[in-house]
């Protein structure tokens, strides 16, 4: 089955979350007792936005060379980033001291953006990105969100999923496939 998304819009119309799974902001927040220096600074960036646009995202990104990579695309408005954000949560919150973990907020507002992160916390940082600058060079994705990005540690771009994790099964799939 192929996904097909339209303009800027998101895949599929699911908004719901699964409320039951996800993290409090205190959990999400909470330091790596294991895992590099650089994962533990990730994890205490936990749930901001930060700013600075593809050279503070490829900055990150070759910090980070040596550890797999998984980023995650999204926006506050787009219904299934909602939906796929507690299987993002709980795969962060379980891994976080084995993969790094990134977001980017793209097309979005950020008093919108943080009133969601305040609702679902995450357990890693996200990159604004208000004008798709990082999505059209990280990404290679010119429609649609949630997008998902898979970095091997040697820092190279191995994978895309375009559109949403159903469940949090299919997502440790692929983090098993690509960036493990």
């Amino acid at each position: 089955m192929a996904l097909v998304g339209v303009g800027s819009g998101c895949f599929g119309s699911d908004d719901a979350g699964n409320p039951d799974s996800q993290l409090s902001a205190d959990e999400a927040s909470a330091p790596l007792e294991k895992g590099s220096p650089e994962l533990k600074d990730l994890r205490g960036e936990a749930n901001q936005l930060l700013t600075g646009g593809a050279d503070a995202f490829s900055e990150r990104l070759d910090e980070l060379r040596g550890t797999p990579v998984v980023v995650n695309n999204w926006a506050s408005w787009c219904g299934p980033c909602r939906a796929e954000f507690p299987h993002f949560q709980a795969a962060a919150d379980r891994l976080g001291d084995q993969v790094a973990f990134l977001g980017v907020d793209t097309d979005d507002n950020d008093d919108a953006a943080k009133t969601f992160l305040d609702e679902l916390p995450l357990p890693y940082p996200s990159y604004t990105d208000p004008d798709s600058e990082i999505k059209k060079e990280f990404f290679d994705s010119p429609v649609g969100l949630p997008n998902t990005a898979f970095y091997g540690s040697d820092g190279k771009r191995v994978y895309v999923h375009q559109g949403p994790y159903a469940s949090e099964d299919e997502l440790q799939a692929e983090i098993d496939r690509y960036a493990q």
